[in-house]
C-alpha cells in the first residue's frame, strides 16, 4: 500500500525538493500551502513524473484549517504516515525593545504554534499504525545566536526542537517518531517574508570570516540536499532514530 505524506510549506523550497524527493520513491505526497497556486505548480510537476499529488491552500496557524484538511486527506486517501512540518517564515528582524508584539506574535505563531498544531492533529491518524514526523528548524536558535535582529526567529526555532524532543518520547508508545532538521544558509526564497529593519545595523556586532562562512562547499546548500535528509529520517532507514536535530548546514553553525 502506498505510504502518504503531508508537506507544510510544499509550494517552494526545502518543502517543493522533499516532495519530490518522497515522490520519487512512491510515497503520495500532500502539500499544504498558503498559496496554493504554489502547491499546484509542484503537484503538476509531480503528477507529470508519474508520481501522485494533491494540494491544498492552507494556513497552518489556523487550527480550524488545519483540522479541516487533515481530515480532507484521511479521507481522499485513506492514511497519514508521514509529516514534515516545514512552513515557516523569518518574520521581522528588529531589535528586541522595538519589536512590536504583533510582529513578535506573527513569527511564532507561525513557526512554532502551527509546528503544535500540525503535530497535535496528525497524531489521531497515525497512532494505530505508527508512522514519522520531521520538523524544519534552524541553526539559528540551537547552535547560531549571531544573526541580529532574529530574535523571535530564534526563539520560534529553540522552541520546536525542544517541543520535538518531548513529542518524540511522549508518541514513542505509538512507534510515531519525530525528529528535527537544522539547516544553515538554503537556497530557498524564505527571504521574500523577511522584513529587516534599518536598525538591526543599530545592535550589531561585526562577525568575520575571512574565508568564507560555508567551510564545506564554500556556498550555501541546495533544497536538494536536505530533502534527501528529511527522506532518511521519514524512511525506515532511520528506524531506530526520535528525538534527534540533525544540522544540515556544511558545518557553517561550527565557525
Amino acid at each position: 500500500m502506498k505510504k502518504i505524506a503531508v508537506i507544510t510549506g510544499g509550494g517552494s523550497g526545502i518543502g517543493a525538493a522533499a516532495a519530490k524527493r518522497f515522490a520519487k520513491e512512491g510515497i503520495t505526497v500532500c502539500l499544504f500551502d498558503v498559496e496554493e497556486s504554489r502547491a499546484e505548480e509542484v503537484k503538476e510537476e509531480i503528477i507529470s513524473l508519474g508520481g501522485e499529488a494533491f494540494a491544498y491552500e492552507v494556513d497552518v496557524s489556523d487550527e480550524d484549517q488545519v483540522v479541516s484538511k487533515l481530515q480532507e486527506v484521511s479521507e481522499k486517501t485513506g492514511a497519514i504516515d508521514y509529516l514534515f512540518n516545514n512552513a515557516g517564515i523569518n518574520g521581522t528582524l528588529q531589535p528586541i525593545e522595538e519589536m512590536s508584539v504583533d510582529n513578535w506574535d506573527q513569527t511564532i505563531q507561525t513557526n512554532l504554534r502551527s509546528t503544535f498544531l500540525m503535530v497535535k492533529h496528525t497524531v489521531p491518524y497515525m497512532k494505530k499504525h505508527g508512522g514519522s514526523m520531521v520538523i524544519t528548524s534552524s541553526i539559528n536558535g540551537n547552535r547560531t545566536f549571531s544573526n541580529f535582529g532574529m530574535s523571535a526567529y530564534s526563539t520560534s526555532k529553540a522552541g520546536q526542537v525542544a517541543f520535538m524532543k518531548m513529542a518524540a518520547l511522549e508518541l514513542a508508545n505509538y512507534n510515531i517518531r519525530v525528529n528535527a532538521i537544522c539547516p544553515g544558509a538554503i537556497e530557498t526564497n524564505i527571504d521574500e517574508n523577511t522584513d529587516q529593519k534599518e536598525s538591526v545595523k543599530e545592535i550589531e556586532i561585526p562577525v568575520e570570516y575571512p574565508e568564507g562562512s560555508h567551510p564545506l562547499e564554500e556556498k550555501a546548500g541546495k533544497p536538494e540536499q536536505v530533502a534527501d535528509v528529511v527522506y532518511f529520517l521519514i524512511s525506515d532507514a532511520s528506524s531506530h532514530v526520535t528525538g534527534t536535530a540533525m544540522y544540515v548546514d556544511g558545518a557553517e553553525s561550527l565557525l
